[in-house]
């Protein structure tokens, strides 16, 4: 058992990095002026390659991922093809300029990418025995793996002449004059992972499709669960998280840049320091569920979006600073961009208790046979529709919080988002009601 779970482990190590690499920066590259070595993309369509793209692949999903792995194909072979295909897409897009090309390109990915992250969490849920003990500590190295492709690509990359410093990213020197354009190569190497990724896939468990099931249409199956009251409440609770979740890949990156004064180079390892405390949550997990049940714990992750915005807006009042380095170019500390980057810390929060404690609800109440097209269909509303009015939703908030459809008045921005979190919390306290067999604080 302890073998299965250290290749499931290694399995989420591989599975985030190959997403870790590039997502924390795409935004700033993408929107950054060609001038400065980005695209020159706006708000509005960072928020469509982003996020509508993004979200095609997770409303397809079920008809893609759920349905061959629960009836047709082992779930670890499909998975190698699908990251194959991936991989060589993601490569293409790092020498692309044009939106139309990004758009289309970006649209193809999440197609084959998307499905992967709900066929690695029901692949777990098959092979391990206490999926509410266990599967937050094999789910934790995904989170590990996310933090090493953060960090290591920068620091090696993005600068030059290192030194170590107490604070994080404790390895700094001066950004070299093309950083922002290099932010391309993050896409390359995504690829190269997902190659190497593949090929691991065949050591996986071997995870049958279950072809002797009386429904053949598994995700038709699958969304007969919002029969199931909780279920509904979760999927109207998620969507507006997934939104906001979505909007902070989207303008972390500049908000750091534009807003705080942060290098380009230490974006995506100042990002990282909120998947350091999604280790520590996801840790706890299990006895936070114990405690409190689904319910509270749910809540619990939608008041820590309200705290973190909320938090990111009253730092974003004062006038935007410039680039945070001193006389020699070396990278120096403020104390709003220190409050910015370690208030991340809610970031594990946040996913610990709403999305990993979501998924494990889940794969509790779906029957056996459709618990990948279950995972995948809870997918389309965290990953597919969620996102897919993110786009928009950010394209709006240029318009109403910027300047030429790029945000400028984060403040306005943030507040907004958190207010959203807010009431998504008092929607599970008032009217979410766990269903499963063995709760305990209902």
């Amino acid at each position: 058992m302890d073998f299965i779970k250290s290749r499931l482990s290694l399995m989420m190590f591989l599975q985030y990095a190959v997403w870790g690499i590039w997502l924390p920066v795409l935004a700033t590259y993408l929107q950054s002026p060609v001038a400065n070595g980005g695209l020159g993309f706006t708000s509005g369509q960072v928020g469509l390659i982003i996020g509508v793209a993004g979200s095609i692949g997770a409303v397809s999903a079920p008809f893609i991922a759920g349905q061959f792995a629960d009836r047709y194909f082992s779930t670890e072979k499909f998975l190698a093809v699908l990251l194959v295909l991936g991989g060589t897409v993601k490569i293409t897009l790092a020498f692309q300029e044009s939106f139309t090309a990004w758009l289309l390109l970006a649209t193809l990915y999440s197609v084959l990418y998307m499905p992967t992250l709900s066929l690695t969490n029901s692949m777990a849920f098959a092979h391990l025995q206490n999926s509410e003990k266990e599967f937050p500590r094999v789910r934790v190295w995904g989170t590990i793996g996310w933090i090493a492709a953060s960090w290591l690509f920068p620091m090696i990359w993005l600068q030059s002449n290192l030194e170590f410093q107490i604070l994080p990213p404790f390895f700094v020197g001066t950004e070299v004059p093309d950083a922002t354009a290099r932010l391309a190569d993050t896409l390359k190497v995504s690829g190269c992972i997902a190659y190497l990724y593949a090929g691991f896939c065949f050591l996986l468990p071997h995870t049958p499709p279950k072809k002797d099931s009386v429904e053949k249409l598994a995700f038709k199956k699958a969304f007969r669960l919002f029969s199931h009251r909780s279920f509904a409440v979760l999927v109207a609770a998620s969507l507006p998280i997934a939104v906001i979740h979505q909007i902070y890949f989207m303008q972390t990156g500049p908000f750091f840049e534009n807003q705080l004064g942060m290098l380009v180079t230490y974006i995506a390892p100042a990002m990282t320091v909120g998947q350091f405390a999604e280790i520590g949550f996801l840790a706890v997990l299990g006895g936070l569920l114990l405690r409190l049940g689904f319910k509270w714990t749910i809540t619990l992750g939608a008041l820590a979006y309200f705290a973190r915005y909320a938090i990111w807006g009253l730092i974003s009042l004062q006038d935007a600073s410039g680039p945070s380095v001193d006389a020699a170019g070396q990278f120096v500390w403020t104390t709003p961009l220190m409050i910015g980057v370690f208030s991340q810390i809610l970031h594990g929060l946040c996913y610990a208790c709403f999305f990993a404690s979501a998924f494990m609800y889940v794969d509790r109440i779906a029957d056996a046979d459709i618990r990948n097209s279950a995972q995948t269909v809870f997918g389309i509303i965290i990953l597919g529709v969620g996102p897919m009015i993110a786009g928009p939703t950010l394209g709006i908030l240029g318009n109403v919080f910027g300047e030429a459809g790029v945000v400028t008045n984060f403040a306005g921005m943030w507040f907004t988002l958190a207010t959203i979190a807010l009431l998504t919390a008092a929607l599970v306290v008032f009217a979410f009601k766990d269903e499963t067999k063995n709760e305990t604080n209902e």
